[in-house]
Formats: structure tokens, C-alpha cells, sequence
């Protein structure tokens, strides 16, 4: 049996492992590229194989960064089955055309640049058609059920507690005699993630295929984020502002829904109950076609809600209404709440701002120093997301420089991923422990701290997968092929003028560090923050000098 890691390699997008094994190729997810220009690139580049001779595939969950390049996939010819939990073909229904409209668009947007440029015009990725056609080919599953895809090839999906119909997928091949698990975990899920199960805990493995985006880190245990939301969003509106929550289409807003409709069980002093009727004096949009699709499979899918949710649900309430929301489908219902200048929630996608009617809210609201911006999810680095949350006085959206004026706030209690805890808990789950672990799914310095960390405790084989390489399983763990990673001419070109447009941003840097270093008002928190994001930009520096 072997294993070619094909994306999500030192990174945290483009999920896509090749199998091996028992006379058949076949995957392991097959995630799409986000982030970074150079990274989104890498989606157009060929696949390392020929997707015709892939046999199957496995896919652990619908989010874009697992399942955004099947529509490539089929049509450069794959037409063989997908098998996904029952959940998550009905979001890949909505999520994959989805993102054929965006490849659209953008590709259009960026066509008019290049034929100003006199280059010449790129096909989208693939098409919302495209994405549509794929969707015959999934193939539905249940959790807790082995599947005998092969004689010699078995699977089971169990829930990984990350989203709905999310997956930890338990592989068995039978192969020259011998029998042989391996474990991948898709992304596993924060234990109090609102309206989810805890992850599954599996009892025995081989092989352990391992996400780590937060291997470096622990949660901040936030019993309280529901409290902590309704004061932030409260202390908003009481000053006449509006609260902008980028959110995750599928998965995060349905969370929000459910803790705004928790919050009137929590507690019942005054001035509690006071901020909470002042939040629901107030209209609650969600702002996003996406995201009220998705809403309405989670309704269609409640019998995967944990115990506490089917209580509820059970005495006749439907965890995702209150009064007070509202949902806009048009562009025309969009536009129209910006200017509305009565205070409101909005909840609208992208999650990391790169995309979608977040980035026309965030330009009507970041100047406005009585709206905040609220978020609530993961953001890579090289998103606008990133650059709002890490102090940026100043962004760029739809090409106009927009200053950040709102407050800013960010509640890490609704992280859809385990921390470092949740990873070493899952290993040591295993009764019997796997042989080697495969860490996937996380940026290097996370993946380098939480490898020492497993190397400390446990004493378990760990590798760092990197893009290209292929294991052999069959015996002892060993790498047999490195594949060279194809890097368009045009990224080259990219990189030059990146540099280019980096030594003006170091200048325009200093002078506002130099300001901020001059201000009577400035604390000494901020000062010691400032201090560190200035660290870390020389370790950036210092890296790519070292590589």
C-alpha cells in the first residue's frame, strides 16, 4: 500500500491524498487551494494523476478546502463514484455549484485585467454547469457502517465533530496476505462545538493520517463566548452601530443562530436581560444565499445533532429560528442594508472576507468607528480576514484603501477545530496506537510543535508530510518518490512584483509603528503587541532568506 500527499502540505487547504493498494488507485478528498495568489494558482495546475484511473474516492467532509476541486476532477474525466457521509453530499449540492458561480466571476474579473495587460484570456477552473454534472456521481453513506467497496477494500465513516456529515474515515485493504488500517481524520472538531457531537474516538490503527491546524496552540476555554458575544454586540448597538460577523456559510452561522437562540436561557439578572432584549430589538440578516441553503439542509439533517440540541428538538423548538431573523436572497436585499442606517446583525460569507457580499459590508462598515466587525472562525494568512484580525490600519477592497476605524473583536470559542489538546487526546484515544503518524492539514510552525509535542509523550513515529511524496506502508514506513511541484511562469513574474510592492508596505509600516510609538494614548499591552507581530514578521523575513 502506498500514499502520495498531494495537498494540504504544510498548509491548510488543498486536501488530496492518493491510495495505492490492492490493485486500485484511489483518493482521499480532493480539496481546493485557498489563501495566498500563489496558492490559488496551484489549482490550475495538472493533477500529479491521470483522473481517469482513479477507481474511487473518499471524502471526508464538504468544506471547500476537501471537496473544491471535484468539479475539476470529473471534468478532466473522473466518473466513478464518491463516497461521503449522507450530510455532506447534501452541502457539496450547494457548496460545489456555488463555487463554480465564484470561479466564474472571478475569472471574468480577472480576464478584463489581463486583456488590459494584453495577456491572454484563462478559462474558469470549472463552470457552476461543471459542478452540477459531478453531483451524479456521489455516493452516500451512513455513519457506523463498514462498506466493502472492494473485496479487499473496506471503509467506515465515523463522526468527526466538525461539521455536519464531517467524517473520520477508518480504511482497511487486504493486501499480499496482510491486513492493513489506516486512519485519516478529515478535520477534527472542538468538543464544544454548538449543536455537533464530540469526534468519534477510534480504537486501533496502523497508520494515523493527522490534521494539525492548531497543533501549536490551546483553545481559550470560553464557557462564557455566548455572554461574550451579547456584550460586544449590545455595547454596539447601544452606540448606534452595526455588528458585521464574516462567517463560515456552512456550519459557523448555523452555530450563531443557535447560541443567539440560547442566550435567553442563560441567565436572568437584570442587566443580562437587558442586553438581550436590546439585541432583539434589533433585525438579524443572514446575508448569504449559501448560508440560508445550508441552514435549511441542517433542519433536513437534525437526527445528527448531539443529545442536548434533540432534547430541544424533541419538545417541539427548531434550534436555528428566533424572531428577529431575517434572510436576503437578492443582491438587491443585500445592497439595501447598507444603506439602512438602523442598527443591525449581519451575518454574511465570505469567512475569511476574500469573497462573496462580506467584502461590500466590511467597505460600508470598517471606516465606521461606532460598527464592529466580529469574528468568529479561522483565518489564513494572506486573507483580508488575516490582515483585519492581526491590526491592519488600512485594507484594500474593490481596489479602494479603506481604513479600519470599527472595533475589532475576535471569539475563539467557536473554532470548528480541535487545539493541541483535542490532537493529543485523539491519539491517545487509540487503545491500540497507530505505528506512525502522517500530519497533514497545518502551517509548519504548528505542525513542527505539535510533532515535538507527540515525539515527547508518546514516542511515536511522526513525519511532516510534504507535497509529492509517496510512503510504501507494505513493511516499514518509507519514502520511495518525491513529485517536483509545477510553478506557473507567471507566479515567477508574481513574486517580482510582490517584492516590489512589500518595500513600499515596509514604509508605509514604519511610519504608522512611528506614530503609534508617538501617542500618549498608546498602553503598554499595545506596545508589547506591536512588539510581537514585528517578531514574527523577522522570523517570516528570515525564513524565506533561509529557503
Amino acid at each position: 500500500m502506498k500514499i502520495t500527499f498531494l495537498g494540504a502540505t504544510k498548509t491548510v487547504t488543498g486536501s488530496n491524498y492518493l491510495i495505492e493498494a490492492a490493485g486500485k488507485k484511489f483518493l482521499v478528498d480532493c480539496g481546493m487551494f485557498q489563501g495566498k495568489a500563489e496558492l490559488e494558482e496551484e489549482n490550475y495546475n495538472d493533477f500529479e494523476f491521470d483522473p481517469k484511473e482513479i477507481d474511487f474516492m473518499l471524502l471526508t467532509h464538504a468544506h471547500i478546502d476537501h471537496s473544491g476541486r471535484i468539479p475539476k476532477l470529473y471534468k478532466e474525466g473522473y466518473r466513478n463514484k464518491i463516497y461521503a457521509h449522507k450530510a455532506t453530499c447534501d452541502l457539496c449540492a450547494l457548496m460545489l455549484p456555488d463555487s463554480g458561480h465564484i470561479q466564474e466571476q472571478e475569472s471574468e474579473w480577472k480576464n478584463r485585467k489581463r486583456m488590459r495587460k494584453g495577456e491572454e484570456a484563462r478559462q474558469p477552473l470549472y463552470t457552476a454547469e461543471d459542478a452540477l454534472r459531478c453531483l451524479e456521481i456521489f455516493e452516500p453513506v451512513k455513519y457506523d457502517e463498514i462498506i466493502d467497496i472492494t473485496p479487499e477494500i473496506h471503509a467506515r465513516f465515523n463522526d468527526a465533530g466538525h461539521m455536519l456529515g464531517s467524517s473520520i474515515i477508518e480504511l482497511w485493504v487486504e493486501e499480499n496476505g496482510k491486513r492493513i488500517k489506516t486512519v485519516f481524520t478529515g478535520d477534527l472538531g472542538n468538543n464544544d462545538i454548538p449543536l455537533l457531537n464530540e469526534p468519534t474516538m477510534i480504537e486501533d490503527t496502523d497508520y494515523l493520517v493527522m490534521e494539525s491546524t492548531y497543533g501549536s496552540r490551546l483553545h481559550i476555554r470560553n464557557d462564557h463566548k455566548a455572554e461574550d458575544f451579547l456584550n460586544i454586540v449590545s455595547e454596539t448597538l447601544d452606540n448606534g452601530g452595526t455588528v458585521v460577523i464574516p462567517s463560515f456559510a456552512v456550519g459557523r452561522t448555523q452555530e450563531i443562530l443557535y447560541e443567539i437562540d440560547k442566550l435567553k436561557d442563560i441567565r436572568k439578572d437584570e442587566e443580562f436581560r437587558r442586553k438581550y432584549k436590546t439585541l432583539m430589538r434589533v433585525p438579524v440578516y443572514v446575508d448569504s444565499p449559501l448560508a440560508i441553503s445550508a441552514t435549511e439542509v441542517f433542519k433536513e439533517n437534525m437526527d445528527l445533532f448531539d443529545e442536548d440540541t434533540q432534547k430541544e428538538i424533541s419538545k417541539g423548538e427548531n434550534p436555528l429560528e428566533f424572531p428577529g431573523l431575517k434572510f436576503t436572497m437578492t443582491a438587491d436585499e443585500s445592497k439595501a442594508l447598507n444603506e439602512d442606517p438602523t442598527p443591525s446583525i449581519i451575518i454574511s460569507a465570505s469567512g475569511m472576507c476574500d469573497v462573496g457580499r462580506i467584502k461590500h459590508h466590511l467597505k460600508h462598515n470598517l471606516w465606521n468607528q461606532k460598527s464592529t466587525i466580529l469574528f468568529v472562525g479561522y483565518q489564513a494568512p494572506g486573507t483580508l480576514g488575516y490582515n483585519i484580525v492581526n491590526g491592519a490600519k488600512k485594507v484594500k477592497i474593490f481596489g479602494e484603501e479603506i481604513a479600519v476605524n470599527a472595533r475589532i473583536e475576535y471569539i475563539e470559542g467557536y473554532s470548528g477545530h480541535a487545539d493541541q489538546e483535542g490532537l493529543m487526546n485523539f491519539i491517545y484515544s487509540f487503545i491500540e496506537k497507530p505505528k506512525h503518524i502522517f500530519l497533514v492539514h497545518g502551517e509548519e510552525e504548528s505542525q513542527e510543535v505539535l510533532k515535538n509535542k507527540i515525539d515527547e509523550e508518546t514516542n511515536l513515529p511522526v513525519t511532516i508530510a510534504d507535497f509529492g511524496e509517496t510512503y510504501d506502508l507494505s513493511q516499514t514506513v518509507t519514502l520511495t518518490h518525491k513529485a517536483e511541484r509545477k510553478i506557473p511562469v507567471t507566479l515567477k513574474t508574481e513574486v517580482i512584483s510582490r517584492l516590489e510592492k512589500l518595500k513600499e508596505e515596509m514604509k508605509d509600516m514604519e511610519l504608522a509603528v512611528r506614530e503609534d510609538m508617538d501617542s500618549k494614548e498608546l498602553r503598554d499591552e499595545d506596545v508589547f503587541r506591536i512588539n510581537e507581530k514585528i517578531k514574527d514578521l523577522e522570523k517570516q523575513i528570515l525564513n524565506v532568506i533561509e529557503g
